[in-house]
């Protein structure tokens, strides 16, 4: 067996984005949460509520970035990585239960709306808005390439969201007394939010369950391993990832028993890192295909029966 090693280490470039984007979200959630409830708007209220969460989200993503640094031991041999998945889900949760919360609130306010104080309601919308508009800019540079501050920038873009409406909900408010548009407009920001939210939670889920990661086609990359140079065949090939743009790839590959093994490997790793961004390996070279090319399931050990005694091939 023949196997390449390669680790980058954790992204924490946008630790410091994370940390001053904290700061402005608690500071003015403290304020926002008050003036919703002085104010009797659920609008304001589910705005407060996302913004608590914001908080939450940025706290948990800035653990996970310190957990993340910690380095591999005799009990975690890939390291901490995986936390940031942890974080991301996490978070994809607590958007599910805001959204859920305001939705049955609003329920209850659709058949006795109360009486809203428009004026500090805008104020304390535009406010709100100001501060996630700040938040979002410092965390979009991130957000594609780490699943736990895209779940921190889904956050706040939700939010975003919630002040936006709750500035337009003042307004319409104000100038035609229908205090139901309140109410209204916080179904739809949750409705606008939870498909975005699924999306991110399936994506968390399908990193812990070592699936291939997204935007990567395993039969694109068998043929690409299959047209290297001295290579006949490849089986037991998967793929997944640690965590965000930290793939992992193990393979058999036959190779021709003319040519030389590492030669092959050092190609197949090349294509790999170069096509796919793959830098962590482990590729088993084989002149003739072992038992598993024939196995559906790697993790069963195929049995061969000599002499009444079941033999068993790892």
């Amino acid at each position: 067996m023949s196997a390449s090693h390669e680790h980058a280490l954790p992204t924490t470039g946008n630790e410091r984005r994370l940390w001053i984007a904290l700061g402005l979200t608690a500071s003015f959630m403290i304020a926002e949460v008050v003036a919703g409830i002085l104010t009797n708007s659920l609008a304001l209220i589910s705005d407060a509520a996302h913004m608590l969460t914001d908080a939450a989200a940025l706290a948990i993503a800035l653990a996970a970035v310190q957990i993340g640094k910690r380095k591999a031991d005799s009990l975690r041999t890939f390291g901490y990585y995986r936390f940031e998945i942890l974080a991301a889900a996490f978070n994809c949760l607590m958007l599910f239960g805001v959204a859920i919360y305001i939705l049955i609130e609003a329920y209850s306010r659709f058949k006795n709306p109360p009486e809203v104080q428009t004026g500090a309601m805008m104020v304390v919308a535009i406010l709100g808005l100001v501060v996630n508009l700040i938040s979002m800019k410092l965390l979009q540079s991130g957000k594609d390439a780490s699943l736990n501050v895209k779940g921190a920038y889904l956050e706040v873009w939700s939010d975003m969201l919630g002040s936006l409406g709750v500035i337009i909900g003042a307004i319409i408010i104000r100038y035609t007394g229908w205090t139901t548009v309140d109410a209204i407009i916080a179904v739809l920001i949750g409705l606008w939010v939870l498909p975005r939210t699924w999306v991110l939670l399936k994506e968390s889920l399908n990193i812990l369950l070592e699936g291939v990661p997204n935007g990567m086609d395993i039969a694109e990359v068998r043929t690409s391993i299959a047209k290297v140079s001295g290579v006949t065949s490849v089986h037991d090939l998967h793929i997944w990832a640690l965590t965000s743009g930290k793939p992992s790839l193990t393979a058999h590959v036959v190779h021709d028993p003319s040519s030389t093994p590492e030669i092959v490997r050092e190609a197949i790793n090349a294509i790999l890192a170069d096509r796919f961004a793959v830098f962590h390996t482990t590729l088993q070279m084989e002149s003739v295909p072992c038992r598993l090319a024939d196995e559906m399931d790697s993790f069963t050990a195929p049995a061969k029966h000599v002499g009444g005694q079941a033999e068993g091939y790892a």
